[in-house]
């Protein structure tokens, strides 16, 4: 599937990024038709499964970046000559995206949810099967699905990613937004007014130094998603204040029953109902997990994969 907010992202963030999807996939795979990932100079993002074969890939796009090929197809079988054992073979297509090139594709997509080229040098129109898929997904809404067809490839394009801003860029919201991150999903926005703690930040990641969480709060979208886990708990209340102050997708506050107690105390002060103030959730993550940063932040988006935040 097509993410153009990630390719996006890394776009903005190196200029000059490579494309890989696994345009088909015939037998056992580490992963299946579709899946893709983006390098560039400075590192990579995303798998396409890990191993020889990434490595190979990686190591093609970079190739790519350095003669300034657009666009190459590599089958690829995962036998002894990659020394994996998988046994299935996969097809790669890897397309270098500027900024120019990316803003080409935004016009030509528009508001489509596909996007079909031909990526073989003997294609030729494009065939039947995936005008007809186009048609069915635009008249009866059947998904589109990635399709290798006469030299054509065809994939479906994400819609925009679930804002999620973690306010506190701690120890436990740099995990909880490096696990989020990568999924895809989402589109993660850490605010704090510590610089210091943006050191690293991946660029999957984006950035909001500032003291005025509030504000940045009060200017979200109504489908935003809001975890909150600022240093100070008085900077906490007047975080849930404001978000009980406006529409909001889903709210998190990380601390304790005896934190969440007192808080919803003091939130029924301000004027809030109780109905109201049950759509933060808290505490937070898994007990059973432990307070270790990573394994709060693993219980966090284990609750927002699942539904089992409040609502």
């Amino acid at each position: 599937m097509l993410d153009l907010d990630a390719l996006s992202e890394a776009v903005e963030a190196y200029a000059k990024v490579v494309r890989v999807v696994i345009a088909d996939h015939k037998g056992s795979t580490p992963r299946g038709t579709g899946t893709a990932m983006l390098v560039f100079e400075e590192g990579t993002s995303g798998t396409i499964g890990g191993g020889n074969l990434e490595y190979l890939a990686t190591g093609r796009a970079r190739e790519m970046l350095s003669r300034g090929v657009k666009r190459s197809l590599h089958r690829q079988a995962l036998g002894p000559s990659l020394k994996q054992c998988c046994g299935g073979a996969v097809t790669l297509v890897s397309e270098i995206f500027t900024p120019q090139a990316l803003a080409a594709l935004r016009q030509e997509l528009g508001n489509a949810g596909s996007w079909a080229r031909p990526v073989e040098p003997e294609a030729g129109p494009l065939p039947k099967a995936l005008q007809n898929a186009m048609a069915r997904a635009q008249d009866k809404n059947e998904p589109i699905r990635t399709r290798l067809t006469g030299g054509w490839l065809m994939e479906p394009v994400a819609a925009s990613r679930q804002p999620v801003f973690i306010y506190g860029a701690g120890h436990v919201g740099r995990a909880l937004a490096e696990v989020l991150a990568p999924l895809g999903q989402l589109a993660v926005t850490l605010v704090d007014a510590r610089q210091e703690r943006f050191e690293d930040v991946p660029v999957e990641i984006a950035q909001c130094h500032t003291s005025k969480s509030a504000e940045v709060m009060a200017a979200a979208g109504p489908g935003a998603i809001h975890i909150i886990m600022t240093p100070e708990h008085d900077f906490d209340l007047e975080l849930c204040h404001q978000l009980l102050k406006q529409e909001f997708a889903l709210g998190g506050l990380i601390g304790s029953a005896t934190k969440w107690a007192r808080f919803r105390s003091r939130l029924a002060a301000l004027g809030h109902s109780e109905s109201d103030i049950s759509r933060i959730s808290c505490p937070i993550g898994d007990p059973a997990l432990g307070k270790h940063p990573q394994a709060i932040a693993i219980g966090v988006a284990a609750a927002l994969l699942t539904g089992r935040m409040a609502v």
